[in-house]
């Protein structure tokens, strides 16, 4: 039964969500402030949690903040963060610091459901026999691993199948919207800045410069490629 913790300061939307999940086999564990969220994650009970369902307008510590703690422990369990409808600037803001996915609140139970259904995949290994080196980043598909000149470089399960799919066809272009569909699942006009966030988190770890990156390179107009150049 996977784990989910929801971690949202109205009680009543927070309930709602828990009765919904609950109802499809979800064990669930709740939080209304970002405070009780950590501590909660940093116990013994905390590490069964598989997946967290994170809203950014959190009293005390917010959600963004709780995004980037949680990252900056290492910890690679999805987020998915709940956000007011237009506030894309908070949009941008949460994937930044770290977030998975996002849904606009109200979210229906289908919609919610099917997210988290997504976003759990994601965290699933996905195996090949395949080592590969390319120009000193090494990417083992079947160890699920990342090196960079021989230093490890740990990947949240998003990034990782980010990072598997571009570099499974050096040169060939992806769109944004056939990365949405294959890593995100979506299988909708889906938004773009998921996939452009990502790329911007995965530069940060791989690049020398992200600036000016080598092996995740933009085509202007259509999407991006994986070098190395």
């Amino acid at each position: 039964m996977p784990h989910v913790l929801l971690i949202e300061d109205d009680a009543s939307v927070r309930d709602g969500m828990e009765l919904v999940l609950r109802r499809h086999g979800y064990g669930i564990d709740t939080a209304a402030t970002g405070e009780e969220a950590l501590a909660f994650l940093a116990t013994p009970a905390g590490a069964r949690v598989e997946l967290a369902v994170l809203d950014l307008m959190l009293p005390g510590v917010d959600g963004f903040e709780v995004c980037r703690r949680l990252r900056a422990t290492g910890s690679a369990i999805p987020v998915i963060m709940l956000t007011a409808r237009g506030d894309d600037g908070d949009i941008v803001s949460g994937l930044e610091a770290g977030a998975d996915d996002y849904v606009v609140k109200p979210v229906t139970a289908p919609v919610l459901e099917a997210r988290i259904r997504a976003a759990l995949r994601r965290a699933e290994p996905v195996r090949s026999a395949r080592g590969e080196d390319h120009a000193g980043l090494a990417i083992d598909r079947a160890g699920l691993t990342v090196t960079k000149r021989g230093t490890p470089v740990p990947l949240p399960p998003t990034e990782l199948r980010l990072l598997l799919e571009l570099s499974a066809a050096p040169a060939r272009v992806f769109s944004r919207e056939q990365l949405l569909q294959s890593v995100w699942e979506h299988d909708f006009l889906g938004d773009s800045r998921l996939v452009d966030a990502a790329v911007g988190r995965l530069r940060a770890k791989i690049e020398d410069v992200p600036a000016r990156p080598r092996y995740i390179q933009t085509v202007r107009g259509f999407g991006y490629r994986f070098g190395p150049v």
